[in-house]
């Protein structure tokens, strides 16, 4: 938060969210470019949107690295999409969640809406 009262400030990190976003938990799986690495990977359960995702994972690959994406939702939708590295937090011991923050970068509009419309289900 800002100055200690409450209000966000331009510079933080809620105000620079740009899409609404929704705990979830599903797996994923997530390859390189390159294909050298393929992981099944969980997101996690407090960070996914319709612009991107924050994967829980402490398999971590570097900042601007763009990775292929599946995972299907909770009706069975599969989803195919790209994603690049935007954000890399590594597991320090201080109750840190140790993943990467992936926004995507090529994802079909049929995907999209069929994530906004789970984003926007509401919450158990």
């Amino acid at each position: 938060m800002g100055d200690g009262d409450g209000q966000a400030k331009p510079g933080d990190a809620a105000n620079k969210r740009q899409h609404q976003r929704r705990a979830v938990e599903m797996p994923i799986t997530v390859s390189d470019a390159a294909n050298r690495v393929v992981a099944v990977i969980q997101f996690s359960t407090q960070d996914m949107s319709t612009g991107g995702a924050f994967v829980r994972s402490h398999l971590l690959f570097e900042i601007g690295e763009v990775l292929s994406l599946q995972f299907a939702l909770p009706d069975g939708r599969a989803i195919r999409a790209s994603g690049k590295v935007v954000r890399v937090a590594r597991d320090t011991g201080d109750d840190v969640v140790p993943g990467m923050g992936i926004q995507f970068v090529d994802l079909s509009d049929a995907d999209r809406e069929a994530l906004k419309a789970l984003v926007s289900e509401p919450q158990p």
